[in-house]
């Protein structure tokens, strides 16, 4: 009698681990889930500046250097004022500019100049808050002898300190033949600094 107890009870333990929940390492533990690759992080593009379409006016600052006939040669400073406008295509940037440059500059006694003004037309490329062009066009300068029309070209770069407000320096050269009939010529260097309000 107590064979066949502990035989039905033997049985029984045997039939209730049957029913057990599987515990870890055991050889029919299911596979876990395999996990998504995460999205890739979106990255943020930094704003570079730089719409350089529109209006400005501003003033410069600078040195002007004369080389003409004989004699004629000197140096002094300049001041003027400028009015443009620029097209920004995205990295290309046309534009054109009227200034006018004020002077007192002594030619060895044998002239004096008194200004220059120019017409230009400048084109350049768009790195953003900065801008690096060339210019040329037509210039008449305006002299003790007369005045006489030439012509210039030059490079130039601006910053972008804001929306609003840029600074830069450009340096040209210009040539002017026979100045007011007169038989002079003249050679003339500029480099100025250049404050610009955009409109």
């Amino acid at each position: 009698m107590k064979s066949q107890i502990l035989a039905a009870s033997l049985a029984a333990s045997l039939a209730g681990l049957s029913t057990l929940p599987a515990f870890a390492g055991a050889l029919d533990a299911p596979a876990a889930d395999p996990i998504p690759p995460a999205a890739p992080a979106s990255v943020a593009v930094v704003p570079q500046g730089g719409d350089w379409t529109g209006g400005y006016a501003g003033v410069q600052l600078g040195y002007g250097d004369v080389d003409g006939t004989g004699a004629a040669d000197g140096d002094d400073v300049l001041y003027g004022v400028h009015l443009g406008y620029d097209y920004d295509f995205g990295t290309f940037v046309l534009g054109g500019e009227l200034d006018y440059d004020g002077a007192d500059i002594d030619l060895n006694g044998a002239a004096t100049v008194d200004s220059v003004a120019r017409l230009k037309l400048r084109a350049g490329y768009d790195f953003g808050r900065t801008l690096g062009y060339v210019t040329a066009g037509v210039a008449e300068v305006d002299t003790s002898l007369g005045s006489e029309g030439g012509e210039f070209y030059g490079i130039g770069v601006a910053y972008q300190i804001n929306e609003r407000y840029t600074v830069g320096a450009e340096l040209l050269e210009h040539n002017f033949n026979d100045i007011s009939g007169t038989g002079v010529d003249a050679d003339a260097t500029t480099l100025t600094v250049r404050g610009s309000i955009r409109f």
